[in-house]
Parts: C-alpha cells; structure tokens; sequence
C-alpha cells in the first residue's frame, strides 16, 4: 500500500498530517512536504473539518497518490487521529506532523539518516524554531514528573530575586553539535520508526489533546529506545492555529492531559503519592487561574488560519 507516482520510488516516509479547521496552513505544510529530497506520502487524518480546507487539499492533490485523506467526521481527537492513520499506511517510517509546521527540503532526510545512524533510536525529531527563528521550547526537553512539577513550582518565586527556576525545556541551553539522545521531543514533528512502534505499541488514546507525545517519547524511552534531538535539521512550528479559536477547551485538555501523564507513570511509594496529588492539584489550580484570561481571548483573538505571506 505504499503510496508513489510513477516513475519515483515508492515513499520511505508516510507523513501523517491530523487536521481540524488547520485552513491554508495545511496546504503550507502539504506542499512542503512534498517537496522533501526523500520520496513521502502524506495522510491527512481530518477530525472532521468544516472551514474547507479539505475541499481545498482535494482539489490541489485529488490526482496526486503521494497525498491522501482519511475524513473521520468528527473530531477523534489527535492520538486516535494518528493511529488510524499509521494503521493505513505501511511505509517503513512516520512523521507526525501539526499542520502548521513547515519543513526545509533536507529537514525530513536528515532526521531520518540520525535516526538509522543511531543504531538505538525509535523516533527523532528536528530543531523546532518560532517563525522568528528562535529555538522553540519543547522541542528538547525533559519528562514533567511530579516531583519536577513541584521543584519548578516552588521555586518560581525565586524569580523575585532575579534568579530563574530550572525549567523543562532545554531550548535555554547551548545546541548540542550533533544528534544526541534527550527524554523528550516536540509532538509537532516526531519520525518514529514503524518497528519500534510495533514493540512499543499506538499512542495513548486515552489522551485528547496534548500530553500524548511526553506519553509516547516515556513509553520509547521505557522500551530501551532513544528520544533523539537532531539539531543541524529544522522545522518552524508556529504553534496553536487550529485550537486559537477554542483556548478554554484546548488548555482543559493539556491541563487534564498532564494529570493522566502523572497518574500513569508515578511511583507507588507513599512519596511518590503524595507528589502526584499535589501536582495534580497544582495542575487544575493552574487552569482556574488562567481560565478569566482564556475566557477574554476566546472572544478577542481572532483565528489564525491564515499564514503570513513568504
């Protein structure tokens, strides 16, 4: 079933796209892709879209079988989206990319050359940077355990005194001159080897929306696989388009998405469940607190469904 144009070699990438009202990002993203230097395919695994971007990709790529769509009709919600998809395709690699990620030519070529070199590696990712081009966070970071989650929260008021709380994400720190292994990488641009996905098992579709790659980066990693970081490749990612228009209900989903990363992976000493409790608590405490500010955004901030010129 690997999808190819006649006359190109059959794709070592399928590219697994989940989109919901991503607008002309998706096209973006689409037609950067397939100008990559190693044969794709592309799967737009589509939530159930009504802002015609799907009409938009039919009509772009309807004869083009590099590009297909599975129309799921309603919003699965993304990890489900991504294992219906992987289910669909068998090229030996997937990339799971957000629709508003967008990719350099060599970017998809050099991850996967990491990823084969490393002789250990499940699944790899690029340096993802802001559309300013700055490193963005996420991109290399370590696991939010509990305990991590409470250190950061008590010394955030350190802040004060003009010293700065240690801090997940490792985007702060120096890029490392080649490939190494880290706990985590960004869900917007995962290439996981479809072997270890086959030991590991599908994402966690007990997740949303966000939360389910720290869960998939845990899983690898328990499974003796490295999380690479790939820094001389690049991806700009810019971030939260097709959940701009739904703040509440998108930070609803991270922050309950965080409680069931921390209840699935604590510790079972009584340390251990203590943590858990007053991370999770800690967590909701968080969405009441921003909750006023995502109320006045949902009715300010207008969608951004459109990407800036080149």
């Amino acid at each position: 079933m690997q999808s190819h144009v006649r006359g190109r070699p059959p794709a070592e990438v399928a590219v697994v796209i989940v989109a919901f009202n991503s607008g002309a990002w998706l096209d973006r993203a689409i037609t950067r892709v397939l100008e990559s230097t190693i044969p794709v395919s592309v799967i737009v695994s589509d939530n159930g879209s009504t802002d015609g971007s799907i009409t938009r990709v039919r009509d772009c790529w309807g004869g083009d079988d590099r590009v297909r769509i599975i129309a799921h009709g309603r919003n699965l919600g993304f990890a489900t989206a991504v294992n219906r998809a992987i289910e669909q395709s068998d090229e030996p690699t997937v990339l799971l990319l957000n629709p508003d990620c967008e990719v350099q030519p060599e970017t998809i070529e050099r991850v996967l050359a990491a990823l084969r070199d490393d002789g250990v590696a499940g699944m790899a990712g690029p340096r993802v940077c802001n559309p300013d081009g700055s490193e963005q966070a996420g991109g290399r970071r370590l696991d939010p355990t509990p305990q991590r989650v409470l250190a950061w929260a008590f010394e955030r008021p350190m802040r004060w005194l003009g010293r700065s709380p240690r801090s997940f994400n490792l985007n702060g720190q120096p890029l490392p001159p080649g490939p190494v292994p880290v706990e985590a990488i960004s869900g917007a641009f995962m290439l996981v080897e479809r072997e270890a996905i086959g030991c590991v098992g599908p994402m966690d579709e007990g997740y949303f929306l966000h939360g389910e790659d720290l869960d998939w980066c845990r899983r690898f990693r328990d499974a003796g696989y490295h999380v690479l970081f790939v820094p001389d490749a690049i991806a700009t990612h810019a971030k939260g388009t097709s959940s701009s228009g739904r703040p509440v209900r998108t930070e609803w989903h991270k922050h309950r998405g965080m409680v069931r990363y921390y209840r699935k992976f604590a510790g079972t000493t009584p340390r251990d469940r203590l943590a858990l409790a007053a991370a999770s608590t800690l967590v909701w405490a968080h969405f009441l607190l921003v909750l006023p500010r995502l109320l006045v955004v949902r009715f300010r901030v207008p969608s951004r469904a459109v990407p800036p010129a080149d």
